[in-house]
């Protein structure tokens, strides 16, 4: 994996680094506490996929203009906008390492930095001239909330089925990057097969990104994880490997598994206990499966394109994301 990192970084590293100017460049607010409530999230170590995945797309389907640098930051934009606004909803204490924003200014501040990015977004978008980059960013930004929405209410429930966990990820994570994968498309002006297609593969690489990182909840520790394991099981969030699990899982061991989902107060050692549970019923070697599955739909949807250092660039990035430990 360390190997593969690295070459996605060389691969990708002028691109990187372009991303990074634009997106201080463009966020330009008026207000010094604006930019700061931003910059605490946006320039936390983000790792930028989705205006990557924008970048890349563009230039897989044509695209070899200057624009597409400028344009791929509404991504990171609505994403940290979207940050904000989770955190300050869930209480959540740590993002990206850090303390949460809600934590050092005012909620309603930090409410409406959110708001300003999504704003900021939309003007990028609509330099753009191109009504179709327009229709998809406001189509994302709707589902997305629906999908925060439609998480909130599902809050605490036992019986949330694996049909609407995959509702809710499609709205919160995948659209986003399905969305910036077709931006891509749409603005290199590809015919309408490449733009389903690498829509397509946006759209099956945002479930599994957002899959594995339900899992890294369970699998990886707090320092490499920037947030506090655990941390889904204490806001009542049910994800995949223990709607699986608690679907397998005997009375007894049920009824531990249930009772820690309600109290939402656990030592470390319930939470271990909690884990080896995930284990025992295969919860994670489930969702790992399906990952792999779900790639393997990711990489079929871009064979229409011929071989090309862009397209092995994006087969890469599934790669690493399917595998990921942090």
């Amino acid at each position: 994996m360390t190997d593969l990192k690295q070459s996605i970084f060389l691969r990708t590293k002028e691109d990187i680094e372009s991303i990074e100017k634009e997106l201080e460049k463009e966020l330009d607010p008026y207000l010094d506490i604006v930019h700061d409530i931003a910059g605490h999230i946006l320039f936390a170590g983000g790792k930028r996929i989705r205006p990557l995945l924008m970048v890349l797309c563009a230039r897989l389907c044509g695209y070899n203009g200057t624009f597409a640098k400028t344009l791929s930051v509404i991504f990171e934009y609505l994403h940290t906008s979207t940050l904000l606004h989770d955190d300050l909803i869930d209480g959540a204490v740590l993002r990206r390492g850090k303390p949460a924003a809600h934590s050092l200014w005012d909620n309603s501040i930090v409410v409406l930095t959110g708001d300003f990015l999504f704003a900021k977004a939309g003007s990028i978008a609509a330099e753009s001239g191109n009504i179709k980059i327009m229709k998809t960013l406001s189509d994302v930004y709707q589902k997305m909330a629906q999908g925060e929405i439609h998480q909130l209410l599902n809050k605490g429930s036992i019986d949330i089925s694996e049909e609407e966990y995959f509702d809710v990820i499609r709205s919160k994570t995948g659209v986003l990057i399905e969305g910036a994968c077709r931006v891509g498309a749409l603005l290199a002006n590809a015919s309408e097969q490449e733009e389903k297609a690498v829509a397509l593969y946006g759209s099956w690489f945002g479930l599994v990104f957002q899959m594995i990182d339900d899992m890294l909840d369970y699998t990886a520790d707090t320092d490499s994880l920037g947030k506090n394991v655990g941390t889904d099981l204490r806001e009542g969030k049910l994800t995949l490997p223990v709607i699986y699990a608690l679907k397998k899982a005997n009375k007894d061991d049920r009824s531990f598994m249930e009772e820690i989902i309600s109290n939402k107060i656990f030592s470390l050692e319930q939470f271990e206990q909690f884990k080896q549970l995930l284990i025992k019923y295969k919860g994670l070697e489930y969702v790992e499966g399906l990952a792999k599955k779900y790639i393997a739909e990711a990489v079929s949807a871009l064979s229409i394109f011929d071989d090309s250092k862009t397209k092995d660039t994006l087969l890469m990035i599934t790669n690493y994301f399917l595998e990921r430990k942090e």
